[in-house]
């Protein structure tokens, strides 16, 4: 694929040129010349169009997001990417819990991260039973999220990131004499 930079015939071009080729301006400034692609007898598999429904979700929400969440403009800047570049990619990519730990103190101790930003930290404590004993929200405190529970049993962190996307993890601790 030819490329050009500073071509004073391809500055006021781009889009379609006869009937195969595409003239196509980075974000760089350089022009990418390429053959027109033809689709005409393409078949997409169930695979395929699930993801192209995905992605339209996606699209959905990155044109959206980048123009009211601030922190995709701020992630962009001084990048080749855009915004909505960046909110796409937050919506494909789901948080991550790498670590449930838990203290003598009986403070519970999660580290969480994401692509762009991890919003909240749901903590909920089960008793043997599955019945819940307690729910709250865990606060951000020095890159890790902390939740002091008033009871003990199987902790379910639940990390939220901007695009709604979730992650769950599961831990089970012994009783901690306080």
């Amino acid at each position: 694929m030819p490329k050009a930079k500073l071509n004073p015939i391809l500055t006021a071009m781009s889009g379609t040129l006869g009937k195969s080729l595409v003239i196509r301006q980075m974000r760089d400034g350089s022009f990418i010349v390429s053959a027109k692609p033809d689709f005409s007898n393409r078949k997409f598999s169930k695979g395929q169009l699930i993801h192209q429904s995905r992605f339209q979700e996606a699209a959905a929400y990155a044109r959206n997001a980048a123009k009211t969440q601030p922190i995709y403009t701020q992630l962009a800047a001084g990048t080749t990417k855009t915004a909505y570049n960046i909110a796409l990619s937050d919506w494909f990519n789901p948080p991550v819990i790498h670590t449930i730990k838990q203290h003598k103190s009986g403070l519970i101790r999660i580290e969480a991260t994401d692509n762009v930003l991890v919003t909240k930290v749901i903590v909920t404590v089960l008793d043997a039973q599955e019945r819940v004993l307690e729910k709250g929200e865990a606060m951000p405190i020095k890159g890790f999220w902390e939740y002091i529970p008033a009871a003990h049993g199987k902790v379910i962190a639940e990390a939220h990131d901007l695009a709604g996307n979730t992650a769950k993890k599961e831990m089970v601790f012994d009783l901690v004499d306080k």
